[in-house]
């Protein structure tokens, strides 16, 4: 999936007042962490997760990983804190701008 510039922009001023809500730890991605944030993904569509890697490279990479295997779209990164969305299509509940 690919975001318009005002889909992103939308879709930022919806995340802002968010909490994390799945947390990447010392063991990285795991499969247990994917499952959750699969979860995650189904019920809220739009999501933010903490990624507690020190170095940039490595939280990249992970933020990739989680991309790449739950087909979310990286909406922002600001430090620590990853935006993610992924339109559940059973039960869409975010109505993204054209």
């Amino acid at each position: 999936m690919k975001l318009s510039t005002s889909q992103t922009r939308f879709l930022r001023s919806q995340a802002h007042n968010l909490k994390p809500v799945v947390m990447v730890g010392g063991k990285g991605v795991t499969e247990a962490l994917l499952e959750e944030l699969e979860i995650a993904l189904n019920a809220h569509e739009l999501i933010k997760v903490k990624v507690s890697a020190e170095e940039r490279e490595e939280r990249d990479e992970m933020i990739d990983i989680l991309c790449r295997k739950s087909g979310a779209v990286k909406v922002q990164r600001v430090g620590h804190i990853v935006t993610l969305f992924r339109r559940n299509s059973q039960n869409p509940k975010i109505e993204l701008p054209k």
